[in-house]
């Protein structure tokens, strides 16, 4: 049984915020792309709102509700908590229409994103990094909000917010030239899949809207099983800019009545997606921005011939975690395993472990070792990356052939992360 909201988007609501948002956000380009739409035998477009002046959709949001603010509450000043992109999206309205801000951000946010918002706002922001995940961060700027009787900016949960977002759907159905079978698009609070399938619920009814999640964060999907907002226990962050414990109130109702389904992409695959983008396409997108193009595999067979539409959200992401992007990609494609291996304690046993444990294009990418006794044998943590994934077999039999092999840790997580 569906869950009726109380809150639904009328187009006149949108229509304002769009009125609103001129010269502010850009109509982004609608782009078919080319790898993708032969790949799957599909007309595959993409909304290019990582192209937006604050590389993602937020500044529509932001800008929306802010601009709607009394000129008292303007006067008193704002409190936001983000991620990265909806702090992005206030600090220029903060400093387009000179008013003060306050944003708490985690404290692992990327530094890309925290020098952005510092350089958007000017000095019209202050940013404080405060706890380990969006949610810890939420909690702070809500109490200091209620404590200095300053307007709070929610980055999902706003009714505001969800108009501002959902001027991307017009901007959608007015420049594609054929009917959209379905619209896929990465949901973290909320907001944008709230607001974006309200108007298509409206003017293309038939559309499907599918949104997706990060596999470590699903807010959404669990809130779709249980018909009701829950808070989950723990997280993955890797995806910052969709990780929440907790989506909205407004955006689950709006969300539930409105969207065919929720997804959630594996974060290896996410990277092996944004690996892709940049070899093939020169695209640069966040880990969230490349949530919607991730779920295009697993929708193969059902979007033959059809005209789909990914969202690409943002392309906020810091050159710092390519290595881990990188990593977590060979994780995914079982192209990277990591093993304890024992190697007897005398000469030449590396030489051998090379030469006839190791395949022709098998790689050592990480090797840690220390001799501290005078056991027969001794323990290394090694990293093998492979050419193809049919490798991996043949590779684990010959090492425990040659009494090589002592763990493989892959699939171990509690060890794995202690030792890699």
């Amino acid at each position: 049984m569906k869950t009726k909201p109380f809150y639904f988007p009328t187009l006149e609501q949108v229509k304002k915020a769009a009125d609103n948002l001129k010269n502010i956000a850009s109509v982004t380009p609608l782009i078919q792309n080319a790898n993708y739409s032969t790949t799957l035998n599909a007309n595959i477009l993409f909304k290019r709102e990582d192209l937006q002046l604050v590389r993602s959709y937020k500044i529509r949001g932001a800008y929306n509700k802010i601009s709607s603010l009394s000129e008292q509450e303007k006067e008193n000043g704002i409190i936001c908590a983000s991620a990265g992109n909806h702090a992005q999206g206030v600090a220029f309205t903060c400093n387009k229409l000179k008013i003060k801000g306050t944003v708490y951000m985690p404290t692992p946010t990327p530094n890309q994103k925290v020098e952005q918002v510092k350089m958007f706002g000017g000095n019209y922001i202050t940013v404080i990094l405060t706890g380990d995940t969006f949610d810890d961060s939420y909690e702070v700027a809500i109490a200091t909000s209620e404590k200095l009787h300053q307007a709070f900016i929610h980055p999902f949960d706003d009714e505001k917010i969800i108009e501002g977002q959902a001027t991307i759907a017009l901007e959608i159905l007015s420049q594609s030239t054929n009917p959209i079978d379905c619209v896929i698009l990465p949901v973290g609070g909320g907001g944008l899949a709230a607001g974006l399938s309200s108007v298509f619920k409206i003017l293309s009814p038939q559309t499907k809207i599918i949104g997706v999640e990060p596999e470590g964060a699903p807010s959404m999907k669990m809130a779709f099983i249980n018909n009701e907002v829950v808070t989950l226990d723990r997280i993955e962050k890797f995806v910052d800019g969709a990780a929440v414990k907790r989506v909205g109130t407004k955006t689950f109702a709006l969300c539930k009545e409105n969207l065919d389904r929720m997804l959630t992409i594996p974060e290896g695959k996410v990277c092996q997606t944004m690996l892709d983008l940049y070899n093939k396409d020169a695209i640069v997108v966040e880990p969230a921005g490349a949530l919607s193009i991730s779920a295009l595999d697993f929708l193969a067979e059902e979007i033959k011939g059809k005209t789909v539409v990914c969202i690409i959200s943002g392309s906020n992401n810091d050159i710092v975690r390519t290595a881990e992007i990188k990593e977590r990609a060979l994780l995914y494609g079982n192209l990277k395993h990591y093993f304890i291996v024992r190697f007897p304690q005398r000469a030449g046993a590396l030489k051998e472990f090379i030469t006839q444990v190791l395949g022709p294009n098998d790689d050592i990418t990480h090797f840690q070792y220390s001799k501290t006794n005078n056991k027969e044998k001794g323990p290394a943590v090694v990293g093998i990356q492979l050419k193809n994934k049919d490798d991996f077999e043949p590779l684990v039999s010959r090492m425990k052939q040659l009494h090589f092999f002592g763990d493989y840790i892959n699939n171990k997580p509690d060890l794995f992360q202690f030792l890699i």
